[in-house]
């Protein structure tokens, strides 16, 4: 049986408060060290598992990794839980660590929604240092869900509750009880218990999806084996960058092979200078998680900055839109009672576009209108002319593939010369037709 709140360990060296967490491997306590006044937190076996032949040697990879796991607090890592004390009370084997204060990366998730990226990039880059660390001293975590990883109050996250010797499944657990949080572990850490790198890397990558989406992805026993498709987070959330969604999409790649074998070649993707946050988060994961020096002569040619120097046009897009001005300028080119039919035109255009828009439809609007009152009544090409070019850019702009295809390639002055200079054009070809057409009748 589960131990009570009240009951005393070690002849009164610690006393149990309550049970903080059961599993199919172990049961976790909240517990008080008396003689140092301090709250801990005390991991056992769960006793059942004493009935199933192969308990020994599962107690036997729990001792020795949770001795491994208290040599790395001897040098305590900011972003790794710390381990206190390793005894045994009674036949129940125990494993003493700090009790982290705070809220849990799903409890956060749960509480606000899917979190911003800049804010999130730091917690998790802390907590891939932490796992290259564990798996320099030979461990993997296979547990790293969100429920593992506690957010501070400080901006620091911790890593918990490792999951011990969870490759040796007992034969007394049903299929229920297979290793690994559902939908933030791979298949073959269910199907065949792995315990590679990449196992951590999967784990790490499905929880930042979680983190940006506030969904769980969609496990990988399902993509496996009834061939079920992972939406991309960036289909989710669109508002988060290319660069983050590559690198979700990277680490919880399928078959193992296909992933960074590493955590620091994951972390690298995270790096990429597309996917750095704003400068007060900057120095959070560059420092703690420094890049590797590589020798001048090893390094590749091409590089992600290469890669942004890369123009793409999207020349269909601004035909249509050089070809729509075109006609606008013809309109409004025309006497005064023919300016309605500039006025339906731009509404109608307008209107065609509403379902692509986020609010620039209400600027067009009122600019198209504006323009077409100027021209009706004062006949003030100026005016006209001056307004004409902010409304094209309006309307050019709320075109999302025009937009985005040229904000990914160009800066957003460039992004505004493009689109202001085909507009322009257009409304300038529009009027030059109408005069050479008026001149030749």
């Amino acid at each position: 049986m589960p131990w009570i709140a009240g009951q005393q360990l070690q002849s009164g060296k610690y006393v149990i408060e309550q049970v903080l967490g059961q599993g199919g491997f172990g049961i976790t306590y909240k517990a008080l060290h008396v003689e140092l006044n301090r709250t801990v937190v005390i991991k056992t076996p769960n006793e059942y598992l004493s009935h199933d032949p192969e308990y020994e040697k599962y107690i036997e990879r729990f001792i020795q990794e949770g001795r491994i796991l208290a040599r790395l607090s001897q040098d305590p890592h900011p972003h790794i839980v710390g381990v206190i004390d390793l005894f045994r009370e009674g036949a129940t084997h125990c494993l003493v660590m700090d009790f982290v204060e705070g809220e849990n990366l799903f409890e956060a998730v749960k509480r606000r929604g899917a979190l911003p990226e800049a804010e999130i990039l730091p917690y998790i880059c802390q907590i891939g240092e932490a796992l290259s660390v564990v798996h320099q001293a030979g461990l993997v975590h296979r547990d790293a869900h969100p429920g593992n990883i506690m957010m501070r109050t400080n901006g620091k996250a911790v890593l918990i509750d490792f999951g011990i010797a969870k490759e040796l499944l007992p034969k007394t657990l049903s299929s229920k009880g297979i290793a690994g949080n559902e939908g933030f572990a791979p298949y073959e850490q269910m199907s065949k218990g792995s315990r590679e790198p990449t196992v951590d890397v999967y784990c790490l990558a499905a929880t930042l999806y979680y983190a940006v989406t506030g969904q769980r992805p969609t496990t990988s026993l399902a993509r496996k084996l009834h061939d079920a498709s992972l939406k991309s987070p960036k289909q989710i959330n669109p508002n988060i960058s290319k660069e983050l969604n590559q690198a979700i999409l990277k680490g919880m790649a399928l078959e193992a092979k296909e992933r960074p074998q590493s955590m620091q070649e994951w972390l690298e993707m995270l790096k990429a200078p597309e996917a750095i946050p704003t400068q007060p988060v900057k120095p959070v994961y560059r420092t703690e998680v420094p890049r590797p020096k590589v020798p001048p002569e090893s390094k590749p040619i091409p590089d992600k900055r290469t890669k942004k120097r890369t123009r793409t046009i999207p020349w269909g897009w601004l035909i249509g839109v050089l070809l729509s001005y075109l006609l606008i300028g013809y309109f409004l080119a025309l006497p005064r009672q023919y300016i309605i039919w500039a006025v339906a035109l731009a509404g109608a255009w307008i209107g065609a576009l509403a379902g692509a828009l986020e609010g620039a439809w209400i600027l067009a609007w009122v600019g198209a209108f504006a323009v077409a009152v100027a021209w009706a009544v004062a006949w003030a090409w100026a005016v006209a002319w001056v307004g004409a070019v902010p409304v094209a850019v309006a309307l050019a702009v709320a075109l999302t593939e025009t937009g985005e295809k040229l904000l990914n390639s160009f800066s957003e002055f460039h992004t505004f010369l493009i689109l202001a200079s085909t507009s322009t054009l257009g409304l300038g070809l529009g009027w030059l037709g109408h005069q050479i057409f008026n001149t030749g009748s």
